[in-house]
């Protein structure tokens, strides 16, 4: 008897002009960690909705424990033990902890016009399932929208456990955390493996892959490509990549010296903003990419939204091209180049109900329309340029932004702000739940931009890509600077230290 607790056989789905999965099986072993990788694009999302019951498949066979099942709604996903975390996590901000983990199956006590919600046995029930996952610090009595991004990442795997699934799939989960929290997080997808609980993780991030996962599963343009089984830990990451993107990626940061230009594209001096930063001053050149490193809440992505003007400036100066930039707000940021690429790209960088192609004309309407009146013309010329050149795929812009996989909607939204030819080009975390092919590409783009002049301000969490891409580093520390690294001198552990304002 086979020990897989999950079967897909040759899962098959299409959409409109598009092969997103093609005779694709996949089995998942009780009580293991199994990993699913490949590029954005690749059908990895497109596999687990169909798990969860979002789409349904083409073609294709499911068994849980040997017994052939039908999956056709969340209800039966959830029925058949089947739970998924997506990225953004899918509770009520405005509900308790326990609420949260109980709704739609919430305790009550009395009767009739005296019924009423039984909180108190909720919150035992719920402390008592948190403690499986040694979370007894969670008050399952606080508002989820009070808890951190790690704490609502584990009151959805209480509400998994408290439906009783065997079968946990996590989505990127630590797109979002700090080194400490994903850490954390390891440590109980151990726990629940020994719960006998299996998991299919997703994730970029190599690493993580290597470190807590048995097997890996590699998808590759919506087909299996390979399984790389318990020697992934002593496999190198170069050969996981390789089988990810069907090629070698030689040369991965792009190579070349950088040729700064002596005129200054972005210098903000003494800037501060309110309680959240203060006093920061540094100089960014034409044709130059700076980095800026610092722990979370450190005031990185604080100081880049006051440059673009979503946060007024309590203080200090902001000169664009050598010339002081006196208005507030985003609107004269733009005017003078300033364009920024949010953290948050789902949330503040696109529109997802509306096609990639609007999104990307956005804040262009100069370029797309003329009196007033929008040439169908004009925008498709545009956005055809932009999918072309940035490779988005599929070459579909009238499809809805949120049907395309997290590298392409990080395209689009560089896209949009590419079109507005910046001079100052603000990258908050650009790479984060983005593939290692997207990366390179992404990289290559951030080089070939700074060589027709354009100065760049990359913040990143990642020290490996901070080193590979930046002329120099600077570093955040509770909202101040507190370093810089020259290109040749940017050594891990003196980053690290600064960041810890040591």
């Amino acid at each position: 008897m086979s020990d897989d607790i999950l079967t897909m056989s040759r899962v098959t789905k299409t959409f409109p002009g598009v092969m997103a999965l093609s005779d694709v099986t996949v089995s998942l072993r009780e009580g293991e960690i199994l990993a699913l990788v490949g590029e954005n694009g690749a059908g990895k999302s497109t596999l687990m909705k169909i798990l969860g019951g979002v789409y349904q498949a083409d073609d294709g066979e499911f068994s849980i424990n040997g017994e052939p099942v039908k999956i056709s709604s969340p209800l039966d996903a959830q029925c058949l033990g089947i739970s998924i975390i997506y990225q953004e996590v899918n509770l009520v901000p405005t509900l308790s902890v326990a609420e949260n983990i109980f709704l739609g199956s919430e305790a009550t006590k009395g009767s009739g016009i005296f019924k009423r919600l039984d909180r108190r046995a909720m919150g035992n029930a719920a402390r008592e399932i948190l403690s499986r996952l040694e979370c007894v610090n969670i008050d399952v009595y606080s508002a989820v929208q009070d808890l951190s991004i790690a704490k609502r990442q584990l009151v959805e795997i209480a509400k998994a456990l408290k439906n009783k699934s065997r079968i946990l799939v996590m989505d990127e989960p630590t797109s979002s955390l700090s080194e400490g929290e994903a850490k954390a997080l390891f440590a109980i997808a151990e726990n629940l493996k020994k719960q006998g609980i299996s998991i299919i993780y997703i994730s970029h991030r190599l690493e993580e892959v290597q470190q807590i996962c048995d097997r890996v599963i590699v998808l590759r343009d919506g087909k299996f490509a390979s399984e790389l089984d318990n020697t992934i830990r002593a496999l190198p990451k170069a050969e996981i990549v390789r089988q990810m993107v069907g090629r070698d990626l030689t040369d991965f940061y792009p190579a070349g010296e950088a040729v700064i230009s002596d005129d200054e594209a972005l210098r903000v001096s003494n800037l501060s903003c309110g309680n959240l930063f203060r006093d920061v001053s540094f100089a960014l050149h034409k044709g130059e990419i700076v980095g800026m490193a610092g722990l979370v809440g450190a005031g990185r992505t604080e100081v880049a939204k006051t440059i673009f003007g979503e946060y007024r400036r309590s203080g200090g100066e902001i000169r664009v091209g050598g010339k002081p930039l006196e208005r507030a707000g985003v609107e004269a940021a733009v005017s003078r180049g300033v364009t920024l690429i949010p953290e948050d790209r789902k949330g503040e960088g696109l529109v997802l109900i509306m096609s990639l192609a609007e999104n990307i004309c956005l804040p262009n309407a100069d370029k797309t329309s003329a009196r007033g009146i929008v040439s169908t013309t004009k925008m498709k010329n545009l956005v055809g340029r932009f999918v072309g050149d940035m490779n988005i795929r599929p070459a579909m812009p009238e499809r809805a932004a949120i049907d395309f996989s997290g590298g392409n909607q990080q395209k689009a939204v560089i896209a949009k702000w590419l079109a507005k030819n910046p001079v100052v080009l603000i990258m908050d975390e650009p790479t984060r739940g983005v593939d290692i092919g997207a990366k390179r590409e992404i990289y290559s783009l951030m080089r070939n931009l700074t060589k027709r002049g354009v100065g760049i301000l990359f913040i990143s969490s990642e020290m490996p890509e901070l080193i590979g891409m930046c002329d120099r580093i600077l570093v955040m520390s509770e909202g101040r600077l507190n370093g810089e690294f020259k290109r040749g001198k940017m050594e891990p552990g003196a980053i690290m230290t600064a960041a810890a304002g040591i």
